[in-house]
């Protein structure tokens, strides 16, 4: 499941007929790993993402590009002010290495023209987009490499470009056929024929290798020690003609599926070796069948590098409500514990006369008792007897206060604690770098995340999730908790419907009613829907409580999605997006 060589030929091929002579429109940087860079001229308007991924790096003409950071990298605003402007001059291939390199014909501060180039490097987890200039030396790169990471080959700005070292295989572009066959036949391990071919002829992935041993021996596997002339006779024949494809750059964009819908691999070539077990979709382009094929890798990964900052800011709310919560419960405990404090109070103020100015203890009888024990009380010498009579009453009175004003903080960071599991909940769910935006916004809005000022407009909220029943009525989900907020308190009519999961985190759901009476089927796919977005989407059996839209309320300077409610009634349903299931 590799971007090879060979493909990759096929893409700049693709790339230099739709943006010969284009000039660069914007340069973007979505994340640490691509550059978006925005082409326009008289053919339209392109955009080619480079992907340095470790999983799934690529170059290719892009309809899907990623979201944008509000504030863009350094590299990237390099990258604008050198780059903005440029024409391309070309795009070049070194053989069937997998590196792309685009020439710009640019200008500098003087107004004098220059050579830039961005060299793609599409080679698993040492892939790379380096920025260079005329003559071959680096400006920047997305990953800079320095001795810590490699003494082979730096790339740091001010050094000299270096192509990746060259591997000890063949170039189907200079060599035949008879050539690999012949180098096959020379090596002295006993290995599949596949295997064979991915070590001696350069560009080729795998798929492509299992697809040339497949149609060679008929579907069966094949040793290279044993084979017959016939079949390196078949071998010869179909090398020649993926040789000849190759360099033609004569292929179609083919993308293997499984039955059960799992993305297999792509080639530029019809794969057979799957059987039955999968088949075939072809795209109009290279470029389309990749942005096809990485698009929900890569959307998971984004999202899963965006949610790992978020994530780790809300357990660090946690963990620091976590201990003040037990701070706090510590410090009630003791503050419980106060009528002693009184106690010995009380009995300084009865004993003043036995007390002796500058005592630092006194040991007197007990009233309080039954028995009339006697209790030692430690004094301040400095202070007469009054006096620490009343900072016994003192801290007494302190402890009591203590005792009140703790019970009050404590329920307020249980409840701040509840509300960020919501917000863990919601952050879950979320499917798109807007969402993530969203639940990053409503942190700064409650206090919990420190504000970035940007000139960038903010971008409009986005929409509840929208269903409908069978029956035609709108059921709204709310995203986050600002949106369960906006939609439950704001554009919620008083006889619509409303669920939540019970005590569990969870989204707003709201049925639309438009003044009628929705049907059960419509309250229990509701309901059903209510379940799935939330904690409890994997269990079989979730309890959600539905009530009127004006029988749900705010409590005052309650956090966001934190409601109150009264007359509702609970259905126990299995979580659940169709309502074919709630049938």
């Amino acid at each position: 499941m590799a971007l090879d060589g060979a493909f990759l030929r096929y893409v700049v091929y693709e790339m230099r007929e739709k943006l010969d002579g284009m000039r660069v429109e914007k340069i973007f940087q979505p994340n640490r790993d691509e550059i978006v860079v925005a082409f326009r001229g008289v053919g339209g308007a392109y955009k080619v993402l480079m992907s340095a991924r470790a999983n799934s790096p690529r170059v290719n003409i892009t309809s899907y590009p990623p979201e944008n950071p509000q504030t863009p990298p350094m590299l990237c605003m390099l990258l604008r002010k050198k780059l903005t402007g440029a024409r391309l001059r070309e795009i070049k291939q070194y053989g069937l290495e997998r590196v792309v390199r685009f020439i710009f014909d640019g200008t500098d501060e003087l107004g004098d023209k220059i050579e830039l180039s961005l060299i793609a490097e599409i080679m698993g987890k040492y892939s790379n987009v380096i920025f260079v200039d005329g003559d071959d030396n680096v400006i920047d790169a997305l990953k800079r490499v320095d001795l810590s990471m490699s003494s082979q080959r730096l790339v740091l700005p001010g050094l000299s470009y270096q192509l990746p070292p060259a591997q000890n295989k063949l170039d189907p572009l200079e060599s035949g056929a008879e050539e690999i066959i012949k180098r096959i036949k020379q090596s002295e391990k006993a290995l599949l024929l596949s295997k064979a071919l991915l070590s001696t002829v350069q560009g080729v992935s795998p798929i492509v290798c299992r697809e040339i041993e497949y149609i060679t021996g008929r579907g069966a596997e094949l040793n290279t020690k044993e084979m017959s002339e016939e079949y390196y006779s078949r071998l010869e024949f179909f090398l020649k003609r993926t040789v000849n494809e190759i360099r033609q750059v004569k292929g179609e964009p083919c993308m293997v599926q499984s039955i059960d819908g799992k993305l297999l691999d792509f080639s530029f070539m019809n794969i057979l070796q799957y059987g039955t077990g999968a088949k075939t979709i072809r795209f109009e382009s290279f470029s389309e069948l990749l942005d096809n094929f990485y698009l929900e890798r890569d959307k998971i990964e984004r999202m899963r590098v965006k949610g790992q900052d978020l994530l780790k800011q809300l357990s660090n709310i946690t963990d620091r409500l976590t201990r003040k919560i037990n701070a706090q419960k510590a410090e009630l405990a003791s503050s419980e514990d106060r009528e002693h404090l009184r106690i010995k109070g009380d009995l300084l103020q009865a004993n003043l006369y036995k007390i002796e100015k500058g005592a630092a203890e006194v040991e007197l009888e007990n009233f309080y008792d039954e028995n009339l024990s006697k209790i030692k009380i430690k004094l301040n010498p400095a202070l007469t007897a009054g006096q620490n009579a009343q900072r016994y009453y003192k801290n007494y009175r302190k402890a009591k206060n203590a005792q009140q004003f703790l019970a009050v903080e404590i329920e307020r960071a249980q409840q701040e604690l509840i509300y960020i599991d919501s917000v863990f909940d919601s952050l879950s769910r979320a499917e798109t770098e807007r969402e993530l935006s969203e639940i990053k916004q409503e942190l700064v809005l409650s206090g919990y995340i420190k504000k970035i000022r940007s000139k960038q407009k903010p971008k409009e909220a986005l929409k509840p999730l929208e269903f409908t029943s069978k029956s035609g009525l709108k059921i709204l989900v709310g995203r986050n908790n600002l949106q369960n907020d906006s939609l439950t308190l704001k554009k919620s009519k008083n006889y619509d419907l409303w669920f939540h999961t019970k005590n569990i985190p969870g989204s707003h759901t709201v049925i639309c009613a438009q003044g009628e009476t929705p049907d059960d089927e419509t309250i229990l796919y509701a309901a059903q829907l209510a379940a799935y977005h939330s904690r409890a989407r994997q269990s079989s059996k979730v309890p959600v409580d539905y009530t009127l839209i004006k029988y749900v309320s705010k409590a005052q300077g309650a956090k966001p999605g934190m409601v109150i409610y009264k007359n509702q009634k609970t259905l126990f349903v299995k979580p659940s997006l169709t309502q074919d299931e709630a049938d």
